[in-house]
C-alpha cells in the first residue's frame, strides 16, 4: 500500500468515527440492563496450550474461574471479540448466525485439530454495531479463529453465550482502534461482554529463534517491558499506549506487528472514568518475547 493512500484510508476512518458522536438516530433493538457489563483483555496463549486440561495449564483454570463469576453477577447476553487473528482491510463484524471453527494453525499432531467448540453467533447484536458504527462492514466469511474458541471453551465451557467476531483493519493507526472502542459502549449496558484477545508482548520471530534451540527463557527484556505497560495501564497514560511503537523503546521490539497488540486498546477505549481495573491472569510467560498478561474492566 502506497503511503498515500495509507493516509487516506486512515484519515477516512478517523473523519468517520469522529461523526459519531451526533449519529443518535438509529434503531436500538437492545433493551438496556441495570449493571454495566466488565469489559476483558486476555492473552488467548498459544496452540501448542490448546490440548491441555485446566489442570495442567492454570491460565485455563483463571478463564473457568472467571467465567463462572461474570455469568453469577450478570446477564450475558452475548461476547464480542476483537481477536489478533482476523485481520483486514477495514473493519468488519460477522453476522452468522451458526459460528464456524477455524484451526488457523498448521503443522500440529492430529488432536489439535479434533476438539470442538461450537457456540452459536448473535446476528441481532452484530448488525446493532453496523448501526452504531455504520463504517464496520458486515460479513458472513469468518467464524471463531484461534484468538477466541481456545479462550473461550474455558471460559465459558458450555458454549451458551452466543459469540461473534470484530476484525483488526490492519492497515488502521493505532487511535482508529481506541477510539472505535469508544463508540461501543453502549453495548456495556446491554448485556454485551467485549473481549479483546491478543498478546501485550508478541513477536513470534524471537520466539521461534529461540524454540527452535530448545530454549524456552525469557530474552530479559520482557520484564522491563511489561512492568511499563503495568504501570501505563493502572495509571490510564492510555495516550502512551496507543503511540506504543514511540513511547518506549522497547515498543516496536515487543509488537513488530501491530495484530496481537491492539486488541488491547478496544478494550482500554471502553474503559469508563469510574471503572476499576484488574488483572485476573499476570504469571510469567510459558515463551519468551510473549506475554501473558490479562486484566478485567468493570464498574467499581
Amino acid at each position: 500500500m502506497k503511503r498515500q493512500d495509507f493516509i487516506y484510508q486512515t484519515t477516512l476512518g478517523m473523519m468517520a468515527l469522529g461523526s459519531l458522536g451526533s449519529l443518535k438516530a438509529f434503531s436500538d433493538t437492545l433493551g438496556a440492563q441495570k449493571l454495566k457489563m466488565p469489559v476483558l483483555f486476555t492473552s488467548h496463549g498459544n496452540p501448542m496450550d490448546i490440548p491441555m486440561s485446566r489442570e495442567e495449564r492454570p491460565f485455563w483454570q483463571t478463564l473457568y474461574e472467571l467465567g463462572k463469576k461474570l455469568k453469577e453477577h450478570y446477564e450475558v447476553k452475548a461476547a464480542v471479540v476483537i481477536s489478533a487473528h482476523w485481520c483486514t482491510r477495514g473493519t468488519y463484524v460477522n453476522i452468522t448466525a451458526e459460528q464456524k471453527q477455524i484451526y488457523d494453525y498448521y503443522g500440529f499432531p492430529p488432536e489439535y485439530y479434533t476438539v470442538q467448540y461450537k457456540a452459536s453467533g448473535a446476528p441481532e447484536i452484530a448488525h446493532e454495531i453496523k448501526k452504531i458504527v455504520p463504517l464496520v462492514n458486515e460479513t458472513t466469511e469468518w467464524g471463531l479463529d484461534h484468538g477466541a474458541w481456545p479462550m473461550l471453551m474455558h471460559l465459558f465451557p458450555e458454549a451458551d453465550v452466543p459469540v461473534f467476531e470484530l476484525s483488526i483493519d490492519y492497515y488502521a493507526q493505532p487511535d482508529y482502534h481506541f477510539e472505535l472502542g469508544k463508540q461501543l459502549k453502549s453495548l456495556r449496558q446491554k448485556g454485551i461482554l467485549i473481549i479483546g484477545s491478543g498478546s501485550l508482548i508478541h513477536n513470534l520471530s524471537l520466539a521461534g529463534k529461540k524454540m527452535r534451540d530448545n530454549d524456552l527463557t525469557p530474552y530479559g527484556w520482557e520484564l522491563e517491558y511489561d512492568f511499563w505497560l503495568k504501570t501505563q495501564i493502572e495509571q490510564r497514560n492510555f495516550k502512551n499506549l496507543i503511540q506504543y511503537e514511540q513511547s518506549h523503546k522497547l515498543g516496536k521490539l515487543a509488537a513488530p506487528t501491530p495484530d496481537h497488540f491492539v486488541p488491547v486498546l478496544y478494550s482500554l477505549g471502553l474503559a469508563d472514568n469510574a471503572d476499576v481495573i484488574r488483572y485476573f491472569y499476570e504469571a510469567p510467560p510459558a515463551l519468551p518475547a510473549f506475554s501473558e498478561r490479562s486484566f478485567i474492566i468493570e464498574p467499581a
